[in-house]
């Protein structure tokens, strides 16, 4: 007899990626790594995970080497010393049976608490979002070294023995403040009236990590359409224009979007196809060909940013999850807050153990459970 969930839990295969489940851990910023450098308690948090039976395990975002990368003093550093620390990370899970690629990332001008960088932040026009100044414009010189820095830190991924890695393209990050129209107001090649032409940082960035990695290393790109300044603003207001914006990055180099949404069962145009229609990662999946990684909210009660807000998550079914999955639709799917607060959620819900299933609980923030 068949479980409900065995759609989830079919292999994936791409280049030579091979997972044994469609779960993905979805990237969560934890902010517990001292001066930057992830030790021990990374190391088993997430061997916990792959032990889990996590088919494919992203890290936390890790920044790039730029002086103003992160914009929380806890946020590992992708570079320099604390790559000793990544390789014990990538050595534990490969032990467990695991498989995972770090989260590359640039926070861009964005806002994250009181802390400040020493260095002045950065991003296309010295915005945070539309009217909302703060730090500086990047000069050409800046932009150059920054795509370099994607691209020495993509290598570094493979070099350390990473599965795959991905670049943190979502959220209004410094990636996306690129694509934004609300701020990225160049006047020079690197913005552009167009989501094509704002579209050309990440392209080149995409282009510096496949260089670094060679043709047969997965890369992932997270995108979304919201941004943590404004959740309702759209990137893409049609297939026409996502295309637009997507088929340049998978001709780059990209061989999975993962196309972050806050509630994955929403339709991304349902103008079009209804109520029930593509969502995010199904639409990109459409248009490029590529495969993709749907996320938002999955399993679990509320929204993820309220959640972290300390708004109580209480566990809820995966028949619309199934049911899209079974279809299709999208390739694997990530889950953030229930891996959070329950390392052995996977494996739960393959023995049919929904009883077991734990809500999550913000105060599992304060420590890596």
């Amino acid at each position: 007899m068949s479980s409900p969930t065995e759609t989830l839990f079919r292999p994936f295969r791409l280049k030579g990626l091979e997972l044994k489940n469609r779960i993905v851990m979805a990237p969560m910023t934890r902010g517990m790594a001292p001066e930057g450098q992830p030790g021990q308690p990374q190391v088993d948090y997430y061997r916990r995970r792959a032990e889990g039976e996590v088919g494919l395990i992203l890290s936390e975002g890790t920044v790039i080497d730029r002086p103003a990368s992160r914009n929380l003093q806890g946020i590992p550093f992708f570079h320099g010393e604390a790559l000793e620390g990544w390789k014990q990370v990538i050595d534990g899970v490969h032990a467990a049976g695991g498989k995972m690629g770090p989260q590359i990332w640039h926070t861009g001008s964005t806002r994250a608490g009181e802390w400040e960088p020493e260095a002045p932040v950065e991003s296309p026009s010295g915005l945070v979002g539309p009217g909302d100044p703060r730090g500086n414009a990047m000069t050409e010189a800046d932009i150059e070294a920054t795509i370099a820095a994607f691209g020495k830190a993509a290598g570094d991924a493979k070099r350390l023995g990473f599965d795959v890695a991905e670049l943190h393209g979502a959220h209004g990050y410094l990636i996306d403040q690129f694509f934004w129209s609300g701020t990225n107001l160049r006047d020079d090649a690197w913005g552009g009236a167009s989501i094509a032409e704002r579209s050309r940082f990440a392209v080149e960035a995409v282009r510096a990590a496949r260089a670094a990695v060679g043709p047969d290393f997965p890369l992932i790109l997270r995108l979304s359409q919201w941004k943590q300044q404004d959740y309702t603003t759209k990137l893409a207001v049609n297939p026409q224009e996502m295309e637009q914006w997507l088929q340049p990055l998978v001709e780059a180099g990209v061989d999975i979007i993962h196309a972050s949404q806050r509630r994955f069962w929403e339709p991304e145009f349902p103008e079009i196809d209804g109520e029930e229609g593509l969502n995010f990662a199904g639409w990109a999946k459409k248009l490029t060909g590529v495969p993709t990684i749907s996320v938002g909210s999955v399993g679990l009660s509320g929204e993820f940013l309220a959640a972290f807000g300390g708004e109580a998550s209480q566990v809820t079914p995966l028949d619309k999850l199934v049911r899209r999955m079974e279809n299709d639709e999208f390739d694997l799917i990530a889950v953030g807050r229930a891996l959070l607060s329950d390392a052995d959620w996977v494996s739960k819900v393959r023995a049919g153990a929904s009883d077991q299933l734990r809500g999550f609980n913000a105060a599992d923030l304060a420590e890596l459970v």
